[in-house]
């Protein structure tokens, strides 16, 4: 009963639109209705009101920190841990208040990695600032600091069961980019702050 209620509440929290609460406060258009259509950050980003973008992404990170120090507080144990971070990241990815289409994750899943293991957590999140400084694609960078994760992991910690949470963190955050990626491969896809469709 208990990893079943840890499993859903965070499974809840992750499904709190940061990025729809933060355009209503803002008296900005649903972020579903321009640029990529995705209720993330960076589509928030592109209506022009960094203000509204911040709130989403420190909203969206809070998610998977709050989920994770919550289920450590409880005493629940590694394994427990590991599938209330991926419940909340999916959460956010498929959110029962948003019809399961959700955002892409990027967010949560930094919010998740920083809190289960500060040491990868930045060094993933290192990776997405470098690459998106020098490429200014938000997309490029996620795919390559989510592809690096694992490999992180394996080489900080070896094989074990953090890797299986990174992994699947990072699998499903690949999948979420696949149209980012098409767009990529095709010289189509829009940079960091641009407005239009990406």
């Amino acid at each position: 009963m208990q990893t079943a209620l840890a499993i859903a509440a965070a499974y809840l929290l992750g499904s709190i639109p940061f990025a729809m609460i933060s355009s209503k406060i803002f008296g900005l258009a649903d972020p579903r209705t321009y640029g990529s259509g995705n209720p993330g950050a960076t589509n928030v980003l592109r209506s022009g009101n960094k203000k509204a973008a911040l709130f989403t992404l420190i909203g969206d990170a809070l998610k998977g920190t709050v989920a994770v120090i919550a289920a450590q507080q409880l005493g629940l144990s590694d394994t427990l841990i590991g599938l209330v971070a991926l419940a909340v990241f999916l959460g956010h990815l498929y959110p029962i208040f948003l019809k399961f289409k959700g955002g892409k994750g990027v967010a949560t899943a930094a919010g998740v990695l920083l809190t289960l293991d500060p040491m990868l957590g930045l060094a993933v999140a290192g990776t997405w600032l470098f690459v998106a400084y020098v490429s200014r694609y938000s997309s490029l960078a996620a795919v390559l600091a989510a592809g690096l994760a694992p490999i992180y992991s394996a080489l900080m910690h070896g094989a074990g069961g953090q890797i299986v949470v990174v992994g699947i963190i990072a699998m499903a955050l690949i999948g979420k980019h696949w149209q980012n990626i098409q767009r990529l491969m095709a010289g189509q896809e829009s940079k960091i702050g641009s407005k239009k469709k990406a």
